[in-house]
């Protein structure tokens, strides 16, 4: 039986067109240290992503790039600027169930199933759980089997694609992914990297990922911010020349490798950080 949402609060219009799926405009993020103290994360972002663009981040160690995620999902608030998700705020998104993240720690209920974990979004919300939804999810990501696992029962692999499936839930507006793959092997993150690819095609949902992986942002995303060191700036904005669908092959490709240079030395010949006010 389909589980039946409350009535959201009424946001802007989400239709593509309407608004840019994310506006970030002149956005700036400070963080006190103490009452003399404080340190910028980023300075002056602007940035727009499209309905349906798969957009990733990466840049220095400490520059800011779980920052702007945590802006995006209503977690911090910007010092200076606007950031507006479909035209309405962050905290609009998040109060109308339409935001779906996931972390570098899955966060899993270790008492709970599969399908219960993927099921939470709805209880919280006071929903009954769609169990179409649910089943067809765990279907998306490949576990059908392993509905009735705990957490502990299953790989980091298969932990983190529930993650993505709880994530995606509620079916939100955006999917925002911060290092999601970062505690796994090498082995499976490319794997990971695969089926996210498939899942992400499959939902035709605006996603934002922060990764440290060169490769992984190239093999992902359609386009690819680079940010500064601290305070991060956008350094450069890079198109992925890449069609779709994307296989394993493409990682061995010499195009491949010339793009993941590029991004890689944009990254290591960082611009120094300028001194903090009140250091």
């Amino acid at each position: 039986m389909t589980g039946v949402l409350p009535d959201p609060p009424p946001i802007p219009d989400p239709r593509p067109g309407a608004h840019p799926a994310i506006s970030m405009a002149g956005v700036s993020k400070r963080f006190s240290l103490s009452r003399r103290q404080s340190i910028t994360a980023v300075e002056d972002i602007d940035l727009a992503v499209a309905h349906g663009e798969f957009v990733a981040v990466i840049g220095p160690s400490g520059c800011g790039k779980s920052t702007i995620l945590r802006m995006l999902a209503g977690l911090e608030t910007p010092t200076s600027g606007t950031v507006e998700l479909n035209g309405a705020s962050p905290a609009e998104l998040v109060a109308a169930h339409r935001l779906g993240v996931a972390f570098q720690e899955h966060a899993l209920l270790p008492w709970l199933s599969a399908w219960d974990n993927i099921a939470l979004p709805f209880r919280v919300m006071g929903a009954k759980p769609d169990a179409e939804r649910i089943t067809s999810l765990i279907r998306l990501v490949g576990l059908s089997g392993f509905e009735r696992a705990r957490p502990k029962q299953l790989s980091g692999g298969m932990r983190q694609r529930i993650a993505i499936a709880r994530a995606l839930a509620l079916e939100p507006d955006l999917l925002l992914l911060d290092e999601p793959f970062g505690a796994l092997d090498a082995v499976t993150r490319r794997r990971m990297n695969l089926e996210l690819q498939d899942i992400w095609a499959e939902q035709s949902i605006t996603s934002v990922l922060v990764t440290h992986s060169v490769d992984e942002a190239i093999f992902l995303a359609d386009r690819i911010i680079v940010l500064t060191e601290r305070p991060g700036r956008i350094k450069i904005i890079e198109d992925v020349p890449f069609g779709r669908p994307r296989r394993r092959e493409l990682m061995s490709a010499a195009d491949f490798h010339s793009l993941a240079d590029e991004l890689t030395l944009a990254i290591d010949s960082g611009e120094p950080s300028p001194s903090e006010a009140g250091a």
